[in-house]
């Protein structure tokens, strides 16, 4: 039998410093979560204007006529989902303008 090579004891530590933790994922999947439900606010023109998928965008119209809370609950967290694989900088830049847009034409603080 010829002689194996050494087996060389596996470094998982280099895998988990790369691997955000647990905590971690689960802030940036209530981040873009937030950042959807912000998204059911927005009018259709101003959702025309983000290029979302088609899935994402079919769930956000059936979370504006959900009336149930149990049931919003559910949709807020089938929209969180279906953005944790989209960039949400440019996403959050386009409601932070929409944002801006509502406030120019509220009254002016005495």
């Amino acid at each position: 039998m010829p002689p194996s090579e050494p087996i060389e004891p596996m470094d998982d530590s280099d895998e988990l410093a790369e691997r955000p933790s647990r905590s971690a994922r689960k802030r940036a999947a209530e981040y873009v979560q937030k950042l959807g439900v912000r998204l059911v606010g927005l009018r259709e023109s101003q959702l025309q204007a983000l290029e979302l998928p088609e899935e994402l965008r079919v769930a956000l119209r059936e979370a504006r006529q959900l009336r149930g809370q149990s049931a919003l609950a559910r949709q807020y967290q089938y929209i969180g989902r279906l953005m944790r694989g989209l960039d949400a900088a440019p996403i959050e830049a386009a409601l932070d303008m929409a944002a801006g847009q509502g406030r120019a034409r509220g009254k002016m603080p005495r």
